[in-house]
């Protein structure tokens, strides 16, 4: 090959790999470049999540400071109050103790003082002995002696007029010692059925009940009826009313408020009404619960709820709805061993009583009441016939109805079963409050305090002032002519306009 050829082939290899060296090195400095940004954008990015970090970090170590130190402030607050009740107490055990140091000086002082009066008659009584030349017990035998002699024949005419005197004011004592003792029972029973007890989460509950000015408590009162007594009590309630769906239903209001916190005027009337849909609940399921457990299906809904609320009534001291239970499981068994229909006897039983959930509402006998009710809504006449006769004034005419007049007249008659003051004591607040009702423009009327005061609510629209004043005269006119009460019953007249406005 030419040399020259050779040369040049040299020099353009030369000169290719001269040029693919640079273009390598370029290359190779171009990406060093790219990766020196990439590096530095990478730090910068760091370092703001490093410094975001930080931040957020700081906040949740101040959130966490101030909780810790709003903690701390609570504790030392508690600590105080602690401290403050811990000083009160010492304070009262030093006067307890020192009160109780003065009574033993006196009891002491005492004890001295009878020595030395029993050491002064015993020197008298031997000085008298002395002088008499008699012993105490010569003196009193010879006294004894003298005085019988004398009044011997006056003793004799004495406990001869009294035994006369016995006999003849015998019947006369005893119908009063009985009378007494019935009207104490009578008392302990009728204050045990009209009240119910609250208990209190704390006593600082008691303040904010009461409202400001008394706002909250008489609010809580117009709405539910029940008088409210707030006493010294600690950490209790109590709820006075006759009739016990009132105290029910005032009680679960109580609660609810009591539970949510907010106390105040608008709101007692909202939890009023959510008690009240509560307590008709529970009607409901207890007239459903009492049909199960006596085994009657297909009751009319309308009669399920009057058989729940019986639930809350009594007579004669007697809870209704248990009492009627307990005659549909007697009628069930009678009507077996009778050859009757179970299910007519059993069914009359459960609703004989039906009236006494309306006799406040309709005028009437109450089994008549249950008799009209049950064909009022479908019930078989048959059950109705025995429901309705299950007193004397209606005849039975069937042999379910026989048993269910037996049966009530077993479940009644059972000792302990009733208690007739308790019952005439309620009818007394129904008739008080049906007499305040009876009268034009009256909205509420309730009897609280046991009978002692009849609590009226008129239509503002309706009555004024002076109407006011009149009705209040004219219903205690009416009470004093036609009801029969032990002492006085205060009538209160209570008058209210409300105006209401909405800021939109």
């Amino acid at each position: 090959m030419d040399p020259i050829t050779i040369a040049i082939a040299i020099a353009a290899l030369g000169a290719g790999f001269g040029v693919s060296n640079y273009t390598t090195k370029q290359k190779i400095g171009s990406a060093e470049a790219d990766a020196k940004k990439e590096k530095e954008k990478a730090k910068r990015e760091a370092s703001k999540l490093v410094s975001e970090s930080k931040e957020q970090a700081e906040k949740i170590a101040e959130e966490a400071r101030k909780d810790e130190k709003k903690h701390r402030d609570g504790i030392k607050e508690v600590e105080t109050r602690l401290l403050d009740r811990e000083t009160s107490l010492d304070n009262k055990l030093d006067e307890l103790d020192k009160r109780a140091e003065k009574l033993r000086k006196a009891e002491d002082e005492t004890i001295d003082l009878k020595n030395e009066i029993h050491a002064i008659r015993t020197k008298q009584q031997n000085k008298l002995e002395k002088i008499a030349k008699l012993s105490k017990t010569d003196a009193a035998d010879k006294l004894m002696k003298m005085t019988e002699r004398d009044i011997k024949d006056d003793l004799t005419g004495l406990v001869a007029k009294l035994q006369n005197d016995a006999k003849e004011h015998a019947e006369e004592s005893a119908g009063m010692i009985i009378a007494q003792a019935m009207e104490r029972m009578a008392s302990e029973v009728t204050a045990e059925r009209t009240v119910t007890a609250l208990k209190l989460p704390d006593e600082d509950m008691k303040g904010r009940i009461i409202g400001k000015e008394g706002r909250n408590i008489q609010a809580i009162q117009k709405a539910t009826g029940v008088d409210i007594m707030v006493d010294d009590t600690p950490g209790m309630v109590v709820l006075s009313s006759f009739d016990p769906i009132r105290r029910e239903v005032a009680k679960r209001t109580m609660e609810l408020l009591m539970k949510d916190g907010r106390i105040h005027p608008g709101r007692v009337e909202e939890v009023y009404e959510k008690a009240q849909k509560e307590v008709q609940k529970d009607v409901v399921r207890a007239g459903e619960d009492a049909a199960r457990e006596v085994g009657i299906v297909g009751i009319p809904k309308e009669i399920l709820q009057y058989v729940g609320e019986l639930k809350f009534r009594t007579s004669y001291g007697q809870n209704v709805l248990k009492h009627s239970t307990e005659m549909a499981h007697l009628a069930g068994i009678l009507a077996e061993q009778l050859g009757a229909n179970v299910k007519t006897a059993k069914y009359a039983a459960l609703i004989h009583d039906l009236g006494k959930a309306l006799t406040h509402k309709m005028e009437g006998k109450h089994h008549h009441i249950s008799g009209e009710m049950a064909r009022k809504y479908g019930v078989p006449e048959e059950v109705a016939h025995a429901a309705e006769a299950h007193h004397d004034d209606v005849e039975a005419t069937t042999v379910e109805a026989l048993i269910v007049r037996v049966v009530d007249a077993i479940s009644a008659s059972r000792p302990g079963a009733r208690n007739i003051s308790a019952e005439n004591f309620v009818e007394r607040m129904k008739d008080l409050e049906n007499t305040a009702l009876s009268f034009e423009g009256v909205e509420k009327a309730y009897a609280i305090s046991a009978g002692r005061e009849v609590r009226v609510f008129v239509k503002p629209t309706n009555i004024d002032d002076l109407g006011a004043i009149k009705l209040a005269r004219d219903l205690a006119n009416k009470i004093e002519s036609t009801m029969q009460y032990p002492g006085t019953i205060k009538v209160n007249i209570i008058r209210e306009t409300r105006a209401i406005e909405y800021a939109k």
